[in-house]
């Protein structure tokens, strides 16, 4: 995922890259090909990417098991600072680059940046219900008969005091 600066003029550019997850070396949960619709913003003394970050992948609910798939969004914004002298400081989203450069490579980036949109918890939907904690049944498609009384002791003073105020 590369950009070529050296023929771009100074001012604002629309670019739309998209390439293989095969080609990324991705793993899962990915699948399909990684898209980036960026905004390019060259000057003098810099040029800053703004990147919108889409990627299909699969998933696994943590609460019901169930298997889905999700269209994962991520925005970043990159920038390159021109320099004379390159020095060994890199910032995360700031790079020193030389003001001959050819092309920017996006690529580990957006690989980075795609890993960073997959969610901590992955549900299937928001108000999904999960399965039954005693007969197992995935609530989001059918309905149990069990009765879940497991009332831990120690909040049963807490459950008298709600009695007793109604």
């Amino acid at each position: 995922m590369k950009i070529k600066i050296s023929n771009l003029a100074e001012g604002i550019h629309e670019l739309q890259l998209s390439k293989s997850v095969k080609e990324l070396n991705l793993d899962k949960p990915f699948k399909n090909n990684l898209k980036l619709d960026c905004t390019i913003d060259k000057s003098v003394h810099q040029i800053v990417v703004n990147c919108n970050l889409s990627a299909d992948a699969d998933f696994i609910c943590d609460r019901c098991g169930e298997n889905y798939s999700d269209e994962l969004h991520h925005e970043f914004r990159l920038v390159y600072l021109f320099e004379k002298n390159i020095d060994d400081i890199e910032s995360v989203n700031i790079k020193y680059v030389s003001g001959n450069i050819e092309e920017l490579n996006l690529t580990q980036d957006a690989i980075d940046y795609a890993y960073l949109s997959v969610p901590m918890k992955k549900l299937c939907s928001d108000d999904c219900l999960g399965l039954c904690p005693d007969c197992g049944v995935n609530l989001n498609k059918q309905k149990c008969s069990c009765k879940i009384e497991n009332i831990n002791p120690v909040w049963e003073k807490l459950l008298n005091l709600k009695d007793n105020l109604n």
